[in-house]
């Protein structure tokens, strides 16, 4: 008798946790969801940039002799004209000296064969010489006027070996490295500083076809000013603006070279400086949503659709770019779709859910 009962025991106990257990598995899971929306909005692209000073120059020597004296020191100020170097110029000053020389005898020959000249003259009219005595010596004479051209020529490139022998700032600006020291032996077209003016900069960086591209088609011009990332990624309190553009791309790369001008007034950026230049651009109608309502598979993007009768659809999108916390999507999704807001990772495909708008509005800060 006391078997006879416990069995129904059993079924029954059986019955109602199988009833429970179906309960259990009806109730549908809630997540917030959202839409897509449309919006205009903005985004940087960043792209490494060697800076290098609008007025820049090597300071090479033109002569050859001992660095005979140096006036200024690295990273002093200099002015227009001013001497930073002297080379030894006692040899071209005697080349100098020989050279006036030559030029002077050459005028004293000049004047006597141009007398002779005339004496030939005058007797050839007379019938007394004949012609052609007289075209021997309007030869000689015309030689002698091209060995004067010859030593004034030799005299002037003497007085621009002696004027070489001192080494003058081209311009206004800040001395860099100075290699050689004073008695240094310097050839002819050997470095002795570089002298740059900062006062403004260039910044040199490469886009690739597809971003030159976009940068042509938009023809505002505020699409030419650009800001610049510094090394310390800190942001340059000054904007630069585009201004050349070379004129064929690198085979190697498939980039093609960009220049900005930054004013400098402060002196921060010096030549040889490397930052990034962040070019920003206009996005009409983008349609965006949020980085944490997609997961990733093997490269591709995915979120959960929610259909008409609440079910979800895995479906894959194709982003366009990628915003702080968002996406741009290009292709896969519409405005009109509910998307999972977050919690994608506890959602499966094809799993029932209880769809609740998301109490805020992530995407509203876009509008």
């Amino acid at each position: 008798m006391k078997a006879y009962l416990f069995i129904p025991g059993i079924m029954g106990l059986f019955f109602f946790t199988s009833c429970s257990e179906k309960k259990e598995t009806t109730v549908a899971e809630t997540f917030e969801v959202i839409a897509p929306v449309h919006t205009d909005t903005v985004y940087e692209h960043n792209y490494i940039a060697e800076i290098q000073s609008v007025k820049y120059v090597e300071i090479r020597s033109r002569v050859k002799g001992y660095l005979e004296k140096i006036f200024v020191d690295e990273g002093q100020m200099v002015n227009e004209g001013q001497v930073l170097f002297t080379i030894s110029s006692l040899e071209y000053e005697k080349e100098l000296q020989k050279a006036v020389a030559i030029y002077k005898n050459a005028i004293a020959e000049l004047k006597t064969s141009e007398v002779e000249l005339a004496n030939v003259k005058s007797l050839m009219e007379k019938n007394i010489i004949a012609k052609s005595e007289y075209e021997m010596a309007k030869a000689k004479t015309d030689a002698q006027k091209a060995k004067v051209e010859e030593a004034k020529a030799n005299q002037e490139q003497a007085e621009l070996n002696v004027g070489f022998s001192k080494i003058k700032a081209p311009y206004k600006g800040i001395i860099n490295r100075i290699p050689n020291k004073t008695g240094s032996l310097i050839n002819e077209g050997d470095m002795l500083t570089s002298i740059s003016d900062n006062k403004e900069v260039f910044a040199y960086f490469n886009l690739s076809e597809n971003d030159y591209l976009s940068y042509v088609s938009n023809k505002k011009e505020e699409s030419k000013i650009v800001s610049l990332q510094l090394a310390n990624n800190e942001l340059y309190p000054y904007n630069g603006k585009i201004e050349i553009v070379e004129s064929e791309f690198d085979r190697s790369t498939g980039n093609i070279a960009f220049r900005a001008r930054f004013p400098n007034p402060d002196g921060l950026l010096k030549h040889g400086a490397n930052g990034k230049v962040v070019v920003t651009k206009n996005l009409n109608k983008a349609l965006v949503i949020p980085q944490k309502s997609t997961f990733e598979i093997q490269d591709k993007v995915f979120v959960y659709v929610v259909k008409n009768d609440s079910t979800l659809e895995q479906r894959n999108i194709t982003p366009l770019l990628r915003l702080p916390h968002l996406f741009v999507v290009e292709s896969g999704i519409t405005p009109s779709d509910k998307i999972v807001y977050e919690g994608v990772q506890n959602a499966k495909d094809g799993m029932k859910i209880n769809p609740i708008p998301a109490p805020e509005k992530p995407l509203a800060s876009l509008d």
